[in-house]
């Protein structure tokens, strides 16, 4: 039998911690909870969390300093709440390395779904790539730390990514010199309930590609295949330490 995904909800309000736990517990998942960051590390030391449900405003560290320190730490997925619907603060959280945003007030409902996207999602990322197996993967003048979600320059001189931003390379590094159509970038990037019309695979390229010093009018790394999709067009390699 499988064991059930452990789901820590981190929110200083009592009522959306019980309210959520319910509902999470209701639809088969293992759910902890934390009112405060110190909580949260605490519930992290003393098990295997598969995703974190952070709020934004939380006494002593925000969510967005938890976030920053988690990515330097860990890999979980995270995704953030907040009582703003804020542009500023979702684009914040997204480069603290958050994986996704909710804007409250939001249904249970929602949020399960999305958990089970972000989920999905991390769980298809090549297995061989998997951050247990190689802390470090070269590609051309580039490292990528699978461990603290950065990207390391040949002068040393390191970029945090943002969780689409890592996806999306990670996606390509696990099949490199190999097209990718835009419909399997959506898959794995964004999951099943993703809009089959959506442009978006584009943009995010276009900014992966800008991140990597990467001339869009002539790509040598990620190359555009016309009327295909797009390819990595270099050697990848994997490594235990830098």
């Amino acid at each position: 039998m499988d064991t059930p995904d452990h789901i820590l909800i981190v929110d200083d309000d009592a009522e959306i911690r019980s309210l959520l736990s319910q509902y999470l517990v209701k639809n088969g998942l293992r759910v902890s909870a934390a009112a405060e960051g110190r909580g949260m590390w605490q519930a992290l030391d003393g098990a295997k969390i598969d995703l974190i449900v952070l709020d934004l405003m939380l006494p002593g560290d925000d969510g967005l300093t938890l976030c920053r320190k988690l990515r330097a730490k860990s890999d979980i997925p995270v995704i953030m709440l907040t009582a703003r619907d804020e542009e500023a603060d979702r684009i914040v959280g997204l480069e603290m390395g958050a994986d996704d945003y909710l804007a409250k007030p939001f249904s249970a409902r929602e949020l399960l779904a999305r958990i089970k996207a972000i989920l999905r999602r991390t769980r298809s990322l090549p297995q061989n790539l998997q951050a247990d197996s190689a802390q470090y993967i070269r590609f051309a003048d580039w490292v990528l730390d699978t461990t603290h979600r950065q990207l390391i320059s040949a002068t040393q001189v390191a970029t945090p990514l943002n969780g689409a931003e890592y996806r999306l390379l990670r996606i390509f590094l696990g099949h490199p010199n190999r097209v990718l159509n835009r419909d399997q970038l959506v898959d794995l990037t964004q999951g099943k309930e993703a809009d089959p019309l959506d442009r978006s695979i584009d943009v995010q390229v276009s900014r992966l590609r800008h991140r990597l010093g990467d001339d869009p009018r002539e790509p040598r790394l990620i190359k555009t295949v016309r009327g295909e999709g797009y390819v990595l067009a270099v050697a990848v390699t994997l490594s235990p330490a830098l």
